[in-house]
């Protein structure tokens, strides 16, 4: 890829950009951020790019899930601890690709660059590493010195979260030690029960033959991800690295008895920022910045698509990112609604199927299903999540392909943001525990409940074709 460059996405029309008053103070942030180490490992991107290898070719299921706009203040304990075992909680009962939306997804793109608070007209809030929350002038400028915060912020959590799985949060001897949290109704909990059963009897059987001594009981991999919003961010942490597990160029004879190399790159341009970054609905456009920095770089990928997508434009996108057809490479979060899923899926499925290309086909059903109250309370139902997640699949399956996974909004937390689920919260409850910055979030129960109910979907089209289910 010889004409690319990590900064020739700057040549390119670029949406969602933020413009600094301080540009001295930018140079200096960007300038400190090139000089400190990579939050990830080319090795853990390279385990990530076999994992959904194996999704694209519908021997797993990747869940990915997280906070809507990450925080700086949530990099406690308490909050880090909540999102690991809401995870791993969803996915007790089948093999799963883990992907949280954590340690960087603090930047939002916003649907106009300015709004009205309380009357007063000012900035948007555009996400903890560009500008504040609080209602004033000041806190919304954009602050350079924030692209530094958003370093050492996710550097701990991601520090915390491998300490926490290393140590055994994810010790599958101990499940019942994750917690179900005070709200969880006695349905979900005997579900989760029953699983948890299983597992420990196929925990005894495995030390009765002595076989329970791989460390692959004791932990699991979640890895990071969010939206590759700020370019000047990625582009300073992106880095020429050696590929994991490369041989020099060895010679091949052909037929003709003259010798030949054959090989991959010694060298990829990894972004160390996380495992796996995604372009928005927003920022997708072929001729843009954001589509021409992806397309340099070795991590997996992921492209949000939405009811303004052509079939046609979907192909040629995956024909600029992954011109090589690597399978698995790009992740496809469609977002359409569960009113418009049945319109515009199926000739996406079809024409990608035409085009050869072999992606992780992934389900987001909460971006298309926001609504706002008659009181202006943004809220998504939970009816509707539900209804494009088994829509999805249906039509997945009846076009030959494969729902490889969930893209969700979510929080351990017991929040109040999205009506329904088994807890039957209504539009009156949404204001006892309405915490999140931006878009509405499913809580600890709801999610929970959601997980089980996918993979009854996925049980009840498994017992009917004869197979077993993931």
């Amino acid at each position: 890829m010889e004409d690319w460059t990590p900064s020739s996405w700057a040549t390119k029309p670029i949406k969602q950009d933020v413009v600094y008053d301080d540009t001295e103070g930018v140079q200096a942030a960007l300038n400190k951020l090139q000089k400190l180490p990579p939050l990830v490992t080319t090795q853990e991107i390279l385990n990530l790019k076999k994992s959904l290898r194996n999704v694209a070719l519908g021997k797993a299921f990747v869940l990915q899930g997280g906070d809507c706009a990450e925080l700086f203040d949530y990099c406690n304990q308490d909050m880090v601890e909540a999102k690991l075992k809401l995870l791993l909680q969803m996915s007790a009962n089948k093999p799963v690709v883990r992907i949280a939306r954590i340690a960087g997804q603090f930047a939002k793109p916003r649907s106009s660059p300015m709004e009205v608070v309380n009357g007063v007209e000012m900035p948007s809030f555009r996400g903890d590493n560009i500008n504040g929350f609080a209602a004033t002038a000041e806190s919304r400028r954009p602050d350079p010195s924030r692209l530094v915060s958003a370093y050492f912020h996710s550097a701990a959590t991601l520090n915390y979260m491998r300490a926490s799985l290393s140590s055994g949060l994810a010790d599958l001897h101990s499940p019942l030690d994750w917690g179900l949290g005070h709200v969880i109704t006695p349905s979900i909990k005997e579900k989760y029960e029953r699983i948890v059963s299983r597992v420990k009897d196929a925990l005894r059987f495995m030390h009765t033959v002595g076989i329970d001594t791989d460390r692959g009981v004791e932990t699991v991999d979640i890895f990071t991800s969010h939206e590759g919003l700020l370019l000047e961010y990625e582009q300073s942490l992106t880095r020429l690295l050696r590929n994991p597990h490369t041989t020099t160029l060895q010679p091949t004879t052909t037929s003709t008895s003259s010798t030949s190399t054959t090989s991959t790159p010694l060298q990829s341009y990894y972004a160390t920022s996380a495992h796996f970054l995604w372009i928005g609905d927003r920022t997708r456009q072929l001729d843009g910045a954001h589509v021409e920095f992806f397309r340099g770089i070795a991590n997996p990928i992921g492209i949000k698509i939405g009811p303004s997508m052509t079939p046609d434009d979907l192909v040629r996108l995956l024909d600029v990112v992954n011109p090589t057809r690597e399978i698995g490479k790009v992740t496809l979060i469609s977002r359409y609604g569960a009113a418009k899923i049945a319109e515009h899926l199926p000739a996406h499925i079809a024409a990608v199927q035409r085009s050869g290309h072999l992606p992780v086909w992934q389900c987001d059903p909460m971006h298309g299903n926001t609504q706002t109250t008659p009181t202006g309370v943004k809220t998504r139902h939970f009816s509707d999540i539900l209804s494009e997640l088994r829509q999805a699949l249906e039509i997945h399956r009846s076009a030959g392909s494969f729902l490889g996974g969930m893209h969700l909004e979510l929080t351990g937390e017991a929040v109040t943001e999205c009506v329904g689920g088994a807890g039957g919260l209504t539009e009156e409850g949404l204001g006892e525990r309405y915490t999140t910055f931006c878009d509405p979030r499913l809580n600890e129960k709801q999610a929970l409940e959601l997980a089980f109910l996918v993979a009854g979907f996925y049980r009840e089209m498994d017992d009917a074709e004869g197979m077993n289910s993931i």
